[in-house]
């Protein structure tokens, strides 16, 4: 399980991760928010959930 994310889309200052605010557990799975995206600020490109960027093509990641 992730423990930390950067602040601020990406600066090398971490947080811990919080449960309800950041993730969500799913059964075996744990889902990241769309808040947690937001503050990262960034598509990874896996179709997360609840990925803001998700219907934006300019966003997703390309190889």
């Amino acid at each position: 399980m992730p423990e930390t994310m950067p602040e601020g889309g990406g600066d090398s200052a971490e947080r811990p991760l919080v449960e309800g605010e950041d993730y969500y557990m799913d059964g075996p799975y744990l889902v990241f928010t769309e808040g947690y995206h937001r503050r990262r600020g960034y598509c990874c490109g896996s179709g997360c959930r609840h990925c803001p960027w998700r219907e934006s093509d300019e966003a997703r990641v390309t190889d």
